[in-house]
């Protein structure tokens, strides 16, 4: 089950940029669609966490998480590009649970996010995972699992197809693979690499998904954005 995270951000290039850094991450993330209704389209969406600009058409952000405080307890992280005190003390006496200045980097705001969901949820019973179509690739234990099926990836398999699906819709160059399993301190050439693409396509094979890492040849490897596997 993921996460949902609602964007209040009327930006609308910074909120598709953060939109699909948390799809990316395995959250479920939503836009904010009248600004006159916030709290109407909280209710209906029902999130696990919101993410709040201050600088909103029609009412502001502190209004609207007041508003919202009145029936829900969902937790709230501010963006604003008004970074200053009075601005962070008054995001946390409205009933904020963390304040990020604009501009940001889309790392630290992921880096909040998941820390503001551990300190308000129970991870008991939860998986933390990724997953595209109904193919879950599980963090902690590096397993995928499909319609009931699962195998293990070794640690290198592990982190290519990790990186294959935080990218998915994206042509992620050979390159780039391998200066992340560098990070591991292991080397990796590029016939190493070809070798471990193949067997987690083999692996992936037997349990009934075929063509899901494509190749390009010389460049890189992708995973379809709307890649959803269904037996035949």
């Amino acid at each position: 089950m993921a996460y949902r995270v609602l964007i209040i951000e009327d930006d609308e290039v910074i909120a598709e940029i953060v939109k699909e850094a948390l799809e990316r991450w395995g959250y479920q993330a939503g836009l904010i669609q009248d600004f006159r209704n916030v709290t109407e389209e909280v209710a209906q969406f029902r999130p696990d966490l919101i993410l709040l600009d201050i600088n909103l058409p029609f009412y502001n952000g502190f209004y609207w998480c007041r508003e919202l405080r009145q029936f829900t307890k969902v937790p709230v992280i501010f963006l604003s590009s008004a970074d200053d005190n009075m601005n962070i003390v008054m995001a946390m006496d409205m009933g904020g649970d963390d304040f990020i200045a604009k501009p940001f980097d889309i790392n630290v705001l992921l880096a909040k996010v998941n820390a503001v969901i551990r300190r308000s949820y129970d991870y008991q019973g939860k998986v933390n995972a990724l997953s595209v179509g109904d193919v879950v690739l599980n963090l902690d234990d590096a397993a995928v699992t499909y319609q009931g099926e699962k195998i293990e990836l070794t640690n290198n398999e592990y982190k290519i197809f990790k990186l294959l699906m935080q990218n998915r819709g994206k042509m992620v160059s050979r390159d780039a693979i391998m200066a992340c399993l560098w990070e591991s301190e292991e080397f990796v050439d590029d016939n190493t690499l070809t070798v471990n693409v193949a067997r987690i396509r083999k692996k992936l094979k037997n349990i009934g998904i075929d063509d899901m890492i494509k190749t390009k040849k010389g460049v890189g490897y992708l995973i379809e954005e709307g890649f959803a596997h269904q037996n035949g």
